[in-house]
């Protein structure tokens, strides 16, 4: 798909952005845990949400997906997975569950955005602990649960939040069994997940700190659950709004989630009020910064090349050190296409400020395209975005929004499948 963006964009108005993609997912991956009807509200219309509410049907559990809202009821659970590619990373959440609800698991190795190494092993490594050996066999991935005897510890070498969420959920239903999960992730969306099991009647305790501890139960009851608003499409409308000089509110976030992204912007000079669920950012004079990602709650590093575009457009020199992923740079080349005077340095990035113009571009990744498209709209210029679909991975109802916030665009050309 490509998309042409008029560019000499303003980005004002208001929108409401949607329930968090990346808690969705594990909220979604769970639902394999489950012995009586759930409902789940707001959650997002995207195509990762798309392919995981695919997957857990294909494992069993029958699921209606309308108006943002899930009900989904158990029926004939299996554990494999064979008929999708997987190409989404949090597809690996429903290893470990499955495995412990039916005794072997098999699903296709883990995909997801090339930004860099984001191995399984942390995952491995604490599902041996709770009595599960994992086989890679060519593109799948084996599990075969073996009965727990004792209660377990496990000390992450690093807060994956990924590994956070499955070892979590696998332990959910050890029942009669203590779990310990040592340094944990502690980011707003796997707090969402512990609130969802809890209100099932799992025994979850500590989510949110960087000590875990699970009393596996038998089995889990109905529940009614809402998301929390994403935290990374706010920040990405929010830095959009400051690259244009534009007053933009949004709605259906709270600040609660935001404010390790809303406390850095505002240390710069942005310009930023909460209410009880929506954020007003205001034409703002922007300082010079230096940034570095980290876990939670640190700076997120999937808000790391939206900063990149930022500093495009403030006057001085900043600084950006990606600390999480190795690769997340692929957005600095489509920058410099535009006029923009970008260098790295292994993990460090170094912005001046620069004029940007219209070019033609490429999206290779989801928070890549996120941040060309806005790169885009604040350019002089018209630009044209190849593979512009891999958007609808994490933003829901892209076309109303931009244009509910003044970004001219058209589609071009659909030259494959969106999905």
């Amino acid at each position: 798909m490509i998309a042409r963006i008029r560019g000499n964009s303003k980005i004002e108005g208001e929108i409401t952005v949607g329930g968090a993609k990346n808690s969705a997912l594990p909220v979604l991956a769970s639902l394999v845990l489950i012995s009586e009807e759930i409902k789940i509200e707001k959650i997002p219309d995207i195509a990762d949400v798309s392919e995981m509410i695919s997957m857990i049907r294909s494992a069993g559990v029958a699921v209606n997906f309308e108006k943002n809202t899930v009900l989904a009821r158990p029926s004939n659970l299996k554990g494999e997975i064979r008929e999708f590619g997987s190409s989404i990373r949090a597809s690996i959440l429903l290893l470990g569950p499955l495995a412990v609800r039916t005794g072997h698991a098999e699903l296709r190795y883990p995909g997801g955005c090339s930004i860099g190494k984001r191995s399984i092993d942390i995952h491995i490594e604490g599902l041996k602990k709770l009595g599960i050996s994992v086989n890679e066999k060519n593109d799948m991935i084996e599990a075969i649960f073996d009965k727990v005897l004792k209660d377990v510890r496990i000390d992450l070498r690093f807060p994956s939040v990924g590994a956070t969420e499955h070892l979590m959920m696998t332990s959910v239903l050890l029942n009669g069994i203590h779990t310990e999960i040592r340094n944990c992730a502690k980011e707003p969306e796997i707090v969402d997940l512990g609130k969802f099991l809890n209100s099932m009647g799992a025994k979850i305790s500590g989510v949110g700190t960087d000590r875990i501890s699970i009393d596996g139960v038998k089995k889990l009851n109905a529940s009614v659950h809402s998301i929390i608003g994403d935290r990374i499409e706010t920040g990405t409308y929010i830095i959009g709004a400051l690259s244009s000089g534009g007053m933009l509110k949004i709605n259906g976030i709270s600040n609660n989630v935001m404010h390790n992204v809303t406390n850095e912007l505002k240390k710069i000079g942005a310009k930023i009020t909460a209410s009880e669920n929506a954020l007003i950012v205001y034409p703002s004079n922007l300082r010079p910064f230096k940034l570095s990602t980290g876990p939670y709650p640190q700076f997120p590093t999937d808000l790391q090349p939206q900063m990149t575009l930022l500093a495009c457009h403030v006057n001085g020199h900043s600084e950006i050190t990606e600390t999480v992923f190795e690769n997340r740079f692929r957005h600095v080349d489509e920058l410099k296409k535009m006029g923009a005077d970008i260098s790295v340095d292994k993990n460090k990035i170094e912005v001046m400020p620069s004029k940007l113009h219209g070019a033609k571009l490429v999206g290779n990744d989801l928070r890549e395209t996120a941040t060309i498209l806005f790169a885009a709209a604040t350019a002089d210029g018209p630009s044209e975005i190849e593979k512009f679909e891999i958007i609808f991975r994490g933003y829901e109802n892209i076309y109303k929004k931009l244009k509910d916030i003044g970004i001219d665009f058209e589609i071009l050309k659909i030259d494959r499948e969106v999905s």
